[in-house]
């Protein structure tokens, strides 16, 4: 299966110039990805990356006692975020990532598109017959993709200059490397100079998956983000340790980076917030239900209201509210807009023809906004801080009001216990950019307090 590929990647700028073509969140202390697939294969096969590699908990748990290897991972030109142990890592520090970017389903996500420009891959590592099966494999499963050639990761690998010159000699685009971590990374780094592929990635048991030597989990318990726990039934003596044990210590790192980044303060904030949150899901549960009935005997539609809005450093996030207006309310929103009774971007509107009978009993006393209690214990949003905006609405957004991104947005804050919907927009700027510059968990308790007194008052809301 010897093919060499006659097309080469587009022109490109130097991979430094593009590193920044795909956004990156710090998790770990490193700099991982944060975008879609196609994103990221997009940006790859435009030559934005050489070196890929994929940080998953057990990656960072060797990284944390092996110096060379945390140093290879600190040079490679793109890092994914790979399994639910990154994701959780991440959240911890108030950030979720666009998309789990493993390399058993992005790798073939990348040679799909690879295949369409004609571009070839050489895949080196794994016992011998294994990166031959796998090549068989992906040359019956992706149409028109180009195997340059293979070579195992024992004998193979045993003389590494040849290794090099046999991979080079194939005129090979991409570079596949399965040797497993840190072997692999390690690899990648000594050699990436005298490489002539122009991407290189290390996919660690992605041979022995596509060669069926080990069997992917169930769609199902993918979806779960419970692979892990799969592949520990599979081969329990070869992993109890580095799942049972190593996820633990994962989990505890992980805290501990999280703690020490975000400060005393913010701490106590966040710990204010689950206790209090986790506290009112308990009580409140006859009271949400009872209101969920209600909505759905006044009207047709889903109980929830879910809508993408803004919250810290500008991630978006799904928000949850009661539903108060009628399905068809966005569709018919640019019909009313003139008659919002607020100045400035956000709409709001006394007499909204689109609001249900027991939607606005439930504006009324701000009761749309219980299922954000679950926002908040989920740390997307905080009891306390500026209300999150929609998208649109930040993307008109004066200079200034970019401010009040910079904490995670709130159920209640100074705009609610001043009068809400009576604040214009410019007041509601003033004052959440006063909330994020002077911000405390004695505030946070006064204002949480005074919300109390602006719910039964009913000032504002509609």
């Amino acid at each position: 299966m010897q093919h060499h590929s006659s097309r080469a990647f587009q022109a490109a700028a130097p991979v430094s110039a593009l590193a920044s073509a795909v956004p990156t969140r710090p998790v770990l202390g490193l700099p991982v990805v944060d975008a879609t697939t196609e994103q990221t294969v997009a940006a790859l096969l435009e030559g934005s990356a050489r070196s890929v590699f994929f940080l998953n908990a057990h990656c960072a748990n060797l990284r944390a006692r092996d110096r060379s290897y945390a140093a290879a991972l600190a040079r490679a030109d793109m890092v994914l975020p790979d399994g639910i142990g990154v994701e959780l890592a991440a959240r911890m520090t108030g950030t979720n990532l666009t998309e789990n970017l493993n390399g058993t389903d992005f790798t073939p996500a990348l040679l799909r598109r690879a295949a369409r420009q004609g571009l070839s891959v050489f895949l080196f590592g794994a016992k011998p017959g294994t990166a031959e099966a796998a090549a068989r494999k992906l040359a019956t499963t992706i149409p028109g993709l180009r195997i340059a050639g293979t070579l195992d990761g024992y004998d193979g690998a045993a003389d590494s200059d040849r290794a090099v010159a046999a991979i080079n000699a194939s005129s090979a685009d991409i570079l596949l490397v399965a040797m497993g971590v840190p072997m692999q990374e390690m690899w990648i780094d000594r050699h990436l100079d005298v490489l002539s592929p122009r991407l290189v990635l290390g996919v660690g048991a992605l041979f022995d998956f596509l060669a069926g030597n080990v069997r992917r989990a169930p769609g199902i318990v993918r979806k779960c983000r419970m692979e892990w726990g799969w592949r520990l039934l599979q081969e329990p003596r070869r992993l109890a340790k580095r799942y049972l044990l190593g996820n633990g210590v994962f989990l505890a790192r992980a805290s501990h980076h999280a703690l020490r980044q975000a400060g005393p303060e913010a701490v106590s904030k966040r710990l204010f917030d689950i206790a209090l949150s986790g506290g009112l899901l308990l009580v409140l549960a006859p009271l949400l239900l009872a209101l969920a009935a209600l909505i759905r005997l006044d009207s047709r539609g889903p109980v929830l209201f879910r809508q993408v809005r803004v919250g810290r450093d500008g991630q978006r996030f799904t928000i949850l509210k009661f539903r108060t207006m009628f399905p068809d309310a966005e569709a018919r929103l640019a019909a009313i807009r003139a008659a919002s009774d607020r100045d400035g971007i956000c709409f709001k509107s006394r007499h909204d023809p689109r609001v249900t009978r027991i939607g606005r009993l439930l504006r009324r006393y701000s009761l749309d906004e219980l299922p954000q209690i679950a926002n908040v214990f989920f740390g997307q949003m905080s009891l306390v801080g500026p209300r999150p905006a929609l998208p649109s609405e930040v993307a008109a957004y004066p200079a200034p009001a970019l401010e009040r991104l910079r904490v995670r947005p709130g159920l209640t804050g100074l705009w609610q216990v001043a009068g809400r919907a009576d604040i214009g927009f410019a007041k509601m700027i003033d004052m959440d950019v006063a909330y994020v510059r002077s911000r405390s968990l004695l505030l946070d308790v006064l204002l949480l307090a005074m919300t109390a007194r602006a719910v039964i008052s009913g000032r504002g809301a509609y």
